[in-house]
């Protein structure tokens, strides 16, 4: 049985994430922003944004991209990368800049569970090594920040989506998928 997918479309408001629950299939639509390791630390540290981030969503990802001839941007891949480097950085990111939506892989930490869980966050997985079927869903590059100063992996890129499908993995209440295979695993094991 497939379960049917819950369409969200941003601004992705508290009212949205509130009713996800960990194991929904979403699939987003609007502007998702682009953030790595140098950004979540630099919003951490000078709490400061070129774009208002309030009621967004954060994709962990470090984009490969194209420039045309006529200066625009096209996304060739758009893989996620590995949430939990950004731990030290999370919790205060989404408290401070009123983010609804974080998107990687692999999970996140206590801390960024607890700030979700406060301020009305979710945390999706996407999948890993779809890097150019997720790029498929970027209808158009917004708008990019940063770009001289972290260079383009690290850059701040403001894309609009279409269809950009992922699972809940962390929600707004504190359930993680990730604890709950842990604790099934661990359960298994010792019962070996």
């Amino acid at each position: 049985m497939n379960a049917p997918r819950i369409h969200l479309t941003y601004p992705f408001t508290r009212d949205q994430t509130s009713k996800l629950k960990a194991g929904d299939i979403v699939s987003l639509s609007g502007v998702v922003f682009t953030g790595r390791d140098r950004l979540h630390k630099h919003l951490a540290e000078t709490h400061q944004s070129p774009v208002n981030l309030s009621d967004g969503a954060i994709f962990h990802c470090g984009p490969i991209v194209k420039q045309s001839p006529d200066g625009s941007w096209r996304i060739i891949a758009a893989g996620p990368t590995t949430s939990i480097r950004e731990e030290p950085y999370m919790a205060t990111v989404i408290a401070e800049q009123g983010l609804k939506i974080i998107i990687g892989k692999g999970g996140m930490g206590k801390n960024t569970l607890e700030a979700c869980r406060e301020h009305g966050c979710v945390y999706l997985q996407a999948v890993g090594g779809a890097a150019a079927i997720i790029a498929t869903t970027v209808k158009k590059v917004v708008a990019v920040h940063f770009l001289d100063t972290f260079g383009a992996t690290e850059a701040l890129w403001v894309l609009d989506v279409e269809g950009f499908a992922a699972v809940v993995g962390i929600d707004s209440h504190g359930i993680s998928l990730y604890d709950e295979v842990a604790a099934r695993s661990a359960a298994k094991f010792a019962a070996l």
